[in-house]
Order: C-alpha cells, then sequence, then structure tokens
C-alpha cells in the first residue's frame, strides 16, 4: 500500500473519540501529504501590515520548501513573492525582515521592482525579454491588520473568512499598532501536536501557573462546546454588543475558524499576574467599552490570537519537519505606547513567554512518548478535550478528500 492510501485508510478507520495513530506525528512521508494537501493549498497567517510601515519594508517567511517574500509595494499595497531568482534560483532575500528600494538578488545582482518586475539583469544578450522574468506571485490578501498568503496556483476562496473576522477584528485597529516584541520558539514535535496542545486547557493547572491567574480552564474557553448557555459569557457578550463591539461565537461551517470574546477570571483586563492592563494606553482609540475579556480567533493551520483591550497577541504555527515545529509570538501596541513609559515589557509579555516554553516542554514529551513502539491512540476526555476532537474532525474532514482526489471550491485570487 502507497503512504497516500495508508494515511487515507487510517483516516477512514479511525475512531473519532481516540487520538491520531503515530505515523501522523512522525512519519516524513505522512508530512510530505499535510504539506502537499494543507499548507500548499491553504491561506497561512505570516504576519501584520504594521510590520510593513513603509514602500520596500518586507518580511520573509518559509512554507514548507516554498520561501516567500511579503512585501509593501511603492504604491502601499501589501504583494507576496515567491523568494526565488528567475535567474538560477537563489534566495533574493535572506534577512527575515528589512526595508529596500529594489528587490536585488544578492548572487548575480538581476534587480526587481517592488512590484516584481525585472528590472535589471546584465550581461544577458540582446534577445533577452525581462518581462517574461519577473517574480513569481504569490497570493496574498489582507484583513484588519493581517496579512495571509497561499503558494498554490489557485487560492481558496477568502472573502468568507474576511466576512466573518473583520467585524471583529477591525475595531482595534491591529492595522495601525506596533509589535513591541517578538519571540519565536521550535518546538520539537509535528504541528498537529502544537494545535493539539493549544485547544484544551485540561492540562493548564498542573502546568500554566501564570496564565492560570487570567485564563479560565473551563472547555467553553478553549474548546467549542457549553460557550453559549455560560451565563458569565452571555453577560459578557450582551455588555460589548450594547456598545457595539462583535463578540458572540462564529465559527466556520467547515469548523476551520472561530472567533469569540470569554471572559476573563476575577474580573482581570489583560494576561497579566495582576489582571490589570500591562499598557497604558489602549490597543484602540476606537474601543470605549471596559472589561472586554479576550477575543479568540483561531484559524487552522497557522494561527491562533487573543485581543485584549491593551494589547494584542498573534502566535504563527509553520511547519519545519514531520517533528518540527516553529511558533512566532508577536505582542502588539498602541503604535504611540512608549516602552518604559506606557508599559514595561517584562509585564506585557511575561506571561505568554513562560506559558510559550511550557507549552513546548508539554508538546515535546508528548512528541517522545508518541515515538515509543508502545504507543497506541487513546482516550479523549469528553468533557474537556473538545476544542482537540473538534480540530482533529476538521483535519480529517478536510484531508481525506483530497487524498481521494476530490478538488475543492476554489477560486481566483489576483
Amino acid at each position: 500500500m502507497d503512504v497516500r492510501n495508508q494515511m487515507l485508510s487510517d483516516l477512514l478507520g479511525r475512531d473519532p473519540n481516540f487520538s491520531l495513530g503515530q505515523k501522523f506525528y512522525t512519519d516524513p512521508d505522512f508530512y510530505k501529504l499535510d504539506l502537499e494537501h494543507i499548507w500548499y493549498r491553504e491561506w497561512v497567517f505570516v504576519g501584520h501590515d504594521c510590520e510593513l510601515p513603509k514602500a520596500g519594508s518586507y518580511i520573509t517567511v518559509q512554507i514548507g520548501d516554498y520561501p516567500v517574500i511579503v512585501v509593501r509595494d511603492s504604491q502601499g499595497g501589501i504583494r507576496a513573492f515567491h523568494n526565488t531568482c528567475r535567474h538560477r534560483g537563489s534566495r533574493i532575500c535572506t534577512a527575515e525582515k528589512g526595508t529596500a528600494a529594489r528587490l536585488v538578488c544578492p548572487y548575480h545582482q538581476w534587480t526587481y521592482d517592488l512590484d516584481g518586475k525585472l528590472l535589471f539583469a546584465r550581461q544577458v544578450g540582446p534577445d533577452f525579454k525581462p518581462a517574461d522574468f519577473g517574480l513569481k506571485t504569490v497570493h496574498c490578501e489582507t484583513v484588519a491588520g493581517y496579512i495571509y498568503i497561499c503558494v498554490a496556483d489557485e487560492a481558496p476562496d477568502f472573502n468568507a473568512f474576511r466576512a466573518t473576522v473583520e467585524p471583529y477584528l477591525a475595531p482595534h485597529q491591529i492595522k495601525d499598532a506596533k509589535i513591541a516584541f517578538e519571540s519565536t520558539i521550535i518546538e520539537k514535535g509535528n504541528w498537529k501536536l502544537v494545535w493539539e496542545n493549544n485547544r484544551e486547557c485540561y492540562h493548564c493547572a498542573a502546568n500554566h501557573p501564570e496564565l492560570c491567574r487570567t485564563y479560565p480552564e473551563a472547555p467553553s474557553a478553549t474548546g467549542v462546546q457549553g460557550m453559549m448557555e455560560d451565563e458569565e459569557t452571555n453577560q459578557l457578550w450582551k455588555r460589548c454588543e450594547d456598545t457595539g463591539l462583535p463578540a458572540k461565537f462564529n465559527m466556520s461551517e467547515s469548523g476551520q475558524y472561530r472567533i469569540a470574546r470569554i471572559p476573563l477570571l476575577r474580573d482581570a483586563d489583560s494576561y497579566t499576574m495582576s489582571g490589570k492592563p500591562a499598557v497604558a494606553k489602549s490597543l484602540s482609540s476606537e474601543v470605549r467599552a471596559s472589561k472586554i475579556g479576550a477575543m479568540l480567533l483561531f484559524n487552522y493551520p497557522s494561527t491562533w490570537n487573543h485581543v485584549m483591550i491593551d494589547h494584542a497577541i498573534s502566535f504563527r504555527v509553520l511547519p519545519v519537519s514531520a517533528e518540527e515545529t516553529m511558533v512566532t509570538t508577536k505582542w502588539m501596541v498602541n503604535k504611540d505606547a512608549v516602552e518604559g513609559v506606557d508599559y514595561n515589557l517584562d509585564e506585557l509579555t511575561h506571561v505568554w513567554i513562560e506559558t510559550n516554553d511550557q507549552d513546548r516542554r508539554i508538546v515535546e514529551e508528548n512528541a517522545r512518548g508518541i515515538r515509543s513502539p508502545a504507543y497506541q491512540p487513546g482516550p479523549y476526555s469528553v468533557e474537556h478535550e473538545g476544542g482537540v476532537m473538534q480540530f482533529i474532525e476538521w483535519y480529517a474532514n478536510f484531508i481525506t478528500p483530497r487524498l481521494q482526489g476530490e478538488v475543492a471550491k476554489l477560486s481566483r485570487v489576483a
């Protein structure tokens, strides 16, 4: 049986109340199928508009085997290109971020405009046509300060996601915020283990003392069950929506993304040890309500997010190998907030720096155990791990038809 049919057989025969088989977390060939059918065909969150403040500002990102440049062009738009020179394929931008008037390949100095057009290639002969050798474009969309790319030739429709999340995100003015701090860690575990750990708080009390000062362990916060019936959550929704701030639970039909506001513990405003705001200036001048809790956005396969009254935190998940995952966290504050005056960086970042490192250790121990020949799938806690079950259900429902050769609905994206 070839690897595609092996994965398909395992998915069709799985027990939805149990974790996945070992190969889904360890096997390089299963990992390649994840890349081919999910990461190379879906919209992937890569960064924020505010990271590209002027023409020529760029960030680079690696999606599996695809290096990509995301750049603000001379007209103020945000574009994405394959980060491979049209000469002999060298990467053009090697830094994680920077600013350049032109995109110049360091190998032979082929030079591209910010719109991808080839401007200069030396000594290539009289018949060479520069117009035929511009950078290859990558689908790129932005919504309320979030940048997404898709490396497929054709990309899934983005409009439904935009219509769902934009009303929630836009009031927080993340588009005009600034990055106060960012960190990147490599977790030695499969990307699905990173997500599974994120999608439940069954482990929180024993592992996250800092986070548990403000974040509720209730399954309704991280999972999908119980939120609609929770009295405190409904009171928060009413209070926010009475001020024009969208708050109610909203999940796509496919389960790929969901967004909602949740109350924090002890009437907290932010993820700090005291529960008080970490930043004196509110993140947005448009949000005038107080005690808005945290807005949680999950979007498989690449990001989860927390937005509070004083700051926002984005988490980007990118696969590195079958057993390595890159997690990048960015803390965003009001663009006019001054470090040391309006916020203390340690107070702002402490809870999630500690929580991220704790989660890294959890994922890595989980991965080590799964590598054992003795591993076999175990049962989920229906009460506490509904979010994990929902993620695995999405994964199975998403990749199975693609393994079977079915074509998802696509749309051309400029």
